[in-house]
């Protein structure tokens, strides 16, 4: 008797788990039926000088959609030729980044100027699949997605063919599941450009993703969990060729101004600037120092008013490189 009732559970878990794969497969490649935002590029030399500024810049583009052999040149405030095809080794799979050049057999050339919006306003693909979030670019304003559109379309066409993501198992599990397209639609206008906390929150929450970095998330579904730009985000480290380096990570330091917890407490405006400067101090930190030392004065102005203007938290967090892999 005992020998049919084990015999019967092995069965259901038996059946439980075939079902359960078969499920993972039929809906890892799922898509999603997401608006096109009515977005059209501009051939303005003032908005796509606007685009430049804010892909080569607080926008940080070129930090992934470079060649492997360009990394340290733009990893140093140096111009990506957006040609893409670094790949990201992480334990969901083989992610490879896409060339963005102008190229209409590799590049998004062939890609419409509404579907290239619709990836970075929904994090939709131009063929319906849901996007991993790494361009939380949700909240960028209709004329700053305008704008990078349009300085998109002016970058020289690189002929570089990108292979599929490499999916494991566990990948498509994450897809089947966990990733769907984000952003609701409901984008504020951008405020004025100028050197106000005001605009300091838009480069800081839409542009940069200071916010996304710099807040402690649930890394299974990527929801904040924690206080914003309070730190205490487990990020793991990466090699020069994109390769989890293992038993190491970081935790994003706490930027608002806590007296005694606050990475920048006691930074001044001229030390902000200066530090941004500087570019890459920690090798392995995921921060786009390259790009965001490109950054103009009145940006970094911007943003150290907004962070200063924040309440203060205390978020005690260890500096630099730890032992251990991100739980």
């Amino acid at each position: 008797m005992i020998k049919k009732i084990l015999l019967g559970l092995l069965i259901l878990v038996v059946t439980f788990a075939i079902g359960f794969v078969l499920l993972i497969l039929a809906r890892y490649d799922r898509t999603f039926d997401t608006p096109y935002p009515e977005i059209t590029a501009s051939t303005d030399s003032a908005m796509i000088a606007r685009g430049r500024n804010l892909a080569t810049g607080p926008a940080h583009c070129g930090e992934c959609h470079s060649q492997l052999s360009e990394l340290s040149k733009v990893s140093t405030g140096g111009e990506s030729t957006y040609s893409g095809g670094f790949a990201f080794e992480l334990p969901i799979g083989k992610i490879y980044v896409a060339n963005i050049t102008s190229d209409e057999e590799t590049g998004v050339g062939k890609l419409t100027d509404r579907e290239i919006a619709r990836a970075l306003r929904y994090g939709v693909r131009h063929d319906g699949r849901a996007m991993i979030d790494f361009m939380p670019f949700y909240d960028l304003s209709d004329s700053d997605l305008t704008a990078v559109i349009s300085f998109l379309r002016t970058i020289k066409p690189v002929k570089n063919p990108i292979p599929q993501h490499e999916w494991n198992f566990l990948g498509k599990a994450v897809l089947a599941f966990l990733i769907e397209p984000a952003g609701d639609g409901n984008v504020p206008a951008a405020p004025p450009i100028d050197s106000t906390a005001l605009y300091g929150k838009y480069l800081a929450a839409s542009v940069a993703n200071c916010r996304g970095c710099h807040t402690n998330r649930d890394m299974m579904t990527g929801a904040f969990i924690g206080t914003e730009y309070a730190g205490q985000m487990k990020m793991e480290v990466f090699d020069e060729e994109g390769k989890i380096v293992p038993g190491k990570h970081l935790v994003t330091p706490n930027l608002t101004f806590d007296a005694e917890t606050g990475r920048m407490s006691d930074w001044t405006q001229k030390d902000f600037i200066k530090r941004f400067r500087e570019g890459k101090l920690i090798q392995g930190s995921p921060m786009p120092w390259g790009p965001f030392s490109r950054m103009s004065d009145l940006e970094l102005t911007a943003l150290y008013r907004f962070l200063t203007s924040l309440e203060p938290v205390v978020s005690a967090v260890p500096l630099g490189i730890q032992e251990g892999n991100p739980q």
